[in-house]
């Protein structure tokens, strides 16, 4: 288990659990059931405590927890017949982008998702989530062929942003954003969109332009991460707590200001700790979503998706 900085007091219980329990296996007639059940009780009270309330901070570092399932652990465990489709008929196949024809519930849909990686030989090959130009090209060319045989499709949304480098720039990161956005806001299929870690910036937002947008409880969507925001902002990226307050990039805050259409509840703990159960509740909120746009018109679907972005932000940005 990776522990984060505010989970040190958890760590060290547990620790000293499992120390008692090593001892025990090392010696047979050490009976210590009495001491590591307490001990399991103190770290099972004090981890309820510590993720009741968690400030926005808190939420960014769960977030980018590295235990937290990734697209392809959604994609395994939730999908069948997953085929990749990869490549943008124009230059390359960004690794950053996992993509394919699938079976939900036996029913055919297109997914597109934003892969990490898991250690750092696949981190480093996924570019870290941070799709270039043509990975966004990708997921335009996979849209309009799931328009074209009226698949929904689903993106997986996880990427601290699109990908800043001078190459990317070059071919044109901008521009390949945009028309990516506006490829979510054109195709005549039900769209959903489920940020299971970091929503950051435009990168997320060509992926998330959907007529319905899941959060998982401890995930974030923000047009900048709290670090850039501290940096531009007060020229001190250590400012980021501050930074995080500000950006309200919270699932709780967004359902609020109406971005977003649920919260999907995560296991105690965050979705590092009991990954199957979160898994399932994604998969569970994903059938609920298709059910609610199955028999819609492509018009319909088309002015639903039209007619959200435009009603953002008549809730007000009242503290």
């Amino acid at each position: 288990m990776n522990y984060l900085e505010f989970e040190k007091p958890l760590a060290e219980i547990e620790g000293k659990a499992e120390e008692l329990r090593a001892l025990a296996r090392k010696n047979e007639g050490m009976d210590v059931a009495k001491e590591a059940a307490a001990l399991d009780k103190k770290a099972a009270d004090l981890l309820k405590d510590l993720y009741k309330n968690l400030d926005p901070w808190r939420k960014c570092q769960v977030a980018r927890h590295p235990d937290r399932p990734h697209c392809k652990d959604y994609i395994d465990a939730l999908f069948t017949e997953f085929t990749t489709l990869a490549g943008d008929r124009n230059f390359a196949d960004d690794h950053a982008v996992m993509s394919g024809l699938a079976r939900f519930n036996d029913q055919p849909v297109m997914v597109i998702g934003q892969e990490k990686g898991s250690d750092t030989k696949t981190r480093i090959e996924r570019n870290f989530g941070m799709a270039r130009p043509e990975g966004y090209r990708k997921a335009i060319r996979l849209m309009d062929l799931a328009h074209r045989f009226g698949l929904p499709v689903i993106t997986l949304v996880d990427t601290p942003g699109a990908y800043p480098g001078k190459g990317a720039e070059e071919r044109g990161q901008s521009e390949a954003i945009a028309r990516s956005t506006q490829k979510c806001l054109e195709i005549g299929v039900p769209l959903i969109s489920v940020i299971i870690g970091e929503g950051g910036s435009g990168g997320a937002v060509a992926f998330a332009s959907a007529n319905r947008i899941a959060m998982l409880e401890h995930s974030i969507y923000s047009v900048i991460t709290p670090e850039g925001c501290a940096s531009i902002l007060w020229k001190d990226a250590e400012r980021m707590r501050e930074a995080a307050n500000a950006l309200r990039l919270t699932a709780q805050d967004l359902h609020k200001l109406g971005v977003i259409d649920r919260i999907i509840a995560e296991p105690l703990g965050g979705a590092q700790r009991m990954r199957k159960d979160a898994i399932e509740s994604v998969g569970k909120a994903i059938g609920e979503m298709l059910k609610e746009l199955s028999g819609k018109k492509p018009a319909e679907l088309v002015k639903d998706r039209r007619d959200k972005f435009l009603a953002m932000g008549a809730k007000g940005l009242a503290a």
